[in-house]
């Protein structure tokens, strides 16, 4: 690329910044110019005209952070202040509640009983089974709950568009009969961490209620009061059931730069510019596998862990991830925090494009 071309694509990104400044309501990020973070200026522009160019499709934005400092913010579709559709890269704020509520007494831990907290719905259950009464806390939060719940899978009875036919969505999930699993030979593997990863929705909505009842408060304002306050997050939109309780499955919307505080928070071991709001060991566990997706992927408490790769070197990470290609990636060996929003739903390709950008582009402008 000649240096006319780099010139005013760095330019361009310039003003697209400046004018997203001025649109956020609440920029309280500390700022490090892109030059003094590590990262090439040059590599970024031609990640700006590469998308700018629908060489890559429906990006939304694109921010990044390193050593906790706002080093690039740039958007496509919207402006700062726009309020994200990331799906289920939002079930993680569930897992985050989770742990502020174990902090504070109210929920015993992870291996509380889910039909000791929901008594009410213990005594109406379809399907009895007693491994029912062992479903705990854990198993929702690692998607290895036996519900027979697979999003993944279309002719799933858990399916979540079939819990989205109903009123009742927490008793649609507790209702389910338990899932079998054939095994090829006799011998019967145990899976890694002793759990079966299967993706469920459902599960991760029936902790809204949960919380809920333990706390005394709503899920939503207890969020707001226990989590977006302390980040500073003043807009988040909820998707509600038809018996009005907070969708901890998916859809919340934030804005980008919302969204990297969350990361930014774990990536911080719980704390927000100095201030605790999450505790540490909870973060730590909350990061760690407790279940394998697949060869590549590992499952912690509703964070996804994966390897990103610049050549031969590879780097871990935690993310939040949703359809569409949405994804909220902490790196904790380079201190980097990243959010690429996308509005790519149900197409084919969408998560590889988010990683292309991630590794090809990103990645690729390490400088130090």
């Amino acid at each position: 690329m000649n240096t006319i071309v780099v010139g005013a694509a760095l330019m361009l990104l310039a003003s697209t910044a400046a004018t997203a400044q001025t649109q956020v309501p609440n920029a309280d990020w500390p700022k490090l110019p892109v030059k003094n973070s590590g990262l090439s200026e040059e590599k970024l522009s031609l990640m700006h005209a590469a998308v700018a160019s629908s060489e890559f499709k429906k990006i939304g934005s694109i921010l990044i952070a390193r050593h906790g400092k706002l080093v690039y913010e740039d958007y496509f579709e919207g402006d700062g202040t726009t309020l994200r559709d990331t799906r289920s890269a939002t079930k993680t704020i569930a897992g985050v509640l989770v742990g502020i509520a174990i902090h504070e007494g109210k929920l015993s831990g992870i291996d509380a009983k889910v039909l000791s907290l929901l008594p009410e719905r213990a005594g109406k259950l379809q399907n009895p089974d007693p491994r029912k009464q062992s479903i705990t806390i854990e198993d929702f939060l690692t998607m290895s709950s036996p519900l027979e719940c697979d999003d993944w899978n279309d002719e799933s009875r858990g399916n979540e568009e079939r819990m989205y036919l109903v009123e009742d969505w927490t008793q649609f999930i507790l209702d389910l009969p338990i899932r079998g699993r054939m095994h090829l030979g006799e011998k019967n593997e145990p899976p890694p961490y002793g759990r079966y990863f299967s993706y469920c929705t459902g599960g991760v909505f029936t902790l809204s209620e949960i919380l809920g009842k333990v706390t005394g408060m709503r899920t939503d304002r207890y969020a707001q009061q226990k989590l977006f306050a302390p980040l500073g997050i003043i807009n988040a939109q909820w998707v509600y059931s038809p018996l009005n309780l907070p969708h901890t499955g998916g859809g919340l919307r934030l804005t980008s730069r919302d969204l990297l505080k969350v990361v930014q928070l774990y990536l911080d071991s719980g704390r927000w510019q100095g201030t605790r709001i999450v505790e540490e060991d909870w973060v730590r566990n909350s990061t760690q596998p407790h279940a394998r997706v697949d060869d590549a992927t590992e499952y912690g408490y509703l964070w996804w862990l994966k390897s990103f790769y610049r050549g031969e070197n590879s780097y871990p990470a935690f993310l939040m991830t949703g359809n569409g290609g949405n994804k909220v990636v902490a790196i904790p060996a380079l201190d980097m925090a990243v959010v690429i929003t996308s509005t790519n739903f149900n197409a084919r390709g969408m998560h590889e494009q988010t990683d292309k950008i991630l590794t090809d582009y990103i990645l690729a402008s390490l400088q130090k």
